[in-house]
């Protein structure tokens, strides 16, 4: 258990970085062409463009994943506090109002949560 709250723990911090990188992304303006053939079977546009559509995906199954939880405790350890890193430990405590150890419950059992809607 500890193995799979370590590897969700890290899909979600991933999934910041992803959210910041496709964001930059569509700050990018768009590609133009020349008309001018290439010799090579890809150009970059094509290339940044289907990262773009993989880095949506994968945001979105992540999303998709987060808006299925229901639980305001999990949503909020989840969100504001691995994802966005808005609190420290201490600070998510007073928060919900719980000791660190029932933090640390609470915290596994969010994303195992998240593991299971995100299957």
């Amino acid at each position: 258990m500890r193995q799979d709250v370590k590897k969700i723990r890290n899909l979600l911090k991933q999934y910041a970085n992803l959210k910041r990188d496709l964001t930059a992304f569509n700050q990018v303006s768009s590609p133009s062409f020349d008309g001018v053939s290439s010799h090579s079977s890809r150009n970059g546009a094509e290339s940044r463009l289907i990262h773009h559509v993989d880095l949506s995906y994968q945001l979105k199954e992540v999303e998709d994943a987060l808006n299925a939880i229901d639980d305001p405790e999990y949503q909020f350890i989840l969100h504001d506090y691995i994802i966005e890193k808005r609190f420290s430990r201490n600070e998510a405590c007073d928060q919900l109002s719980v000791s660190i150890s029932k933090f640390n419950y609470l915290k596994n059992r969010a994303l195992l949560t998240f593991k299971n809607m995100y299957i």
